[in-house]
């Protein structure tokens, strides 16, 4: 008997569909309330790049004289470096005054859109700094550079 194949995914492309929110506070990051992802910004429209907002874990070896083989185990988690690219505007009335450097809160990730029952992810962040670009002949834009200071809350179900 052959093993049974994994259902078909509905595939998608993040564009139109992905949605970030910054939310300044959560009491239960692991499980936040409707009220509190209301009381949101949702940064998508201004958003043109992200990067990080990823975790990884280490495998430290776990050696024994009992055997030549080096086994290994799941070692610290770790979060990746992590930015949001904005468009800035040309009167300053943008998210740089919603997330300025030092300013702790919470990034709040949709990969299939604010649907209650599907899921989402939820970085603890604060603001590390916010360099602009200098570019001459592209829109003009600022990265929000994340320190993401717990671990994430992934895979919680949107209430």
């Amino acid at each position: 008997m052959v093993a049974t194949p994994i259902a078909a995914t509905s595939r998608y492309i993040p564009p139109g569909i992905t949605h970030y929110y910054w939310v300044p506070s959560i009491a239960n990051y692991q499980s936040p309330t409707r009220a509190e992802l209301n009381a949101g910004t949702d940064l998508t429209g201004e958003i043109s790049a992200v990067s990080g907002f990823a975790t990884s874990s280490d495998q430290q070896d776990t050696p024994d004289l009992g055997s030549r083989f080096v086994g290994k185990i799941p070692g610290r988690i770790t979060a990746d470096d992590s930015s949001v690219t904005m468009y800035a505007s040309s009167n300053s009335a943008d998210a740089r005054t919603l997330m300025p450097r030092d300013a702790a809160g919470f990034i709040a990730i949709f990969p299939e859109g604010d649907i209650p029952g599907q899921k989402m992810d939820i970085f603890a962040v604060k603001v590390t700094s916010v360099p602009k670009s200098r570019d001459v002949e592209n829109p003009a834009s600022m990265t929000f550079q994340y320190a993401i200071t717990r671990v994430p809350a992934e895979n919680v179900t949107i209430p």
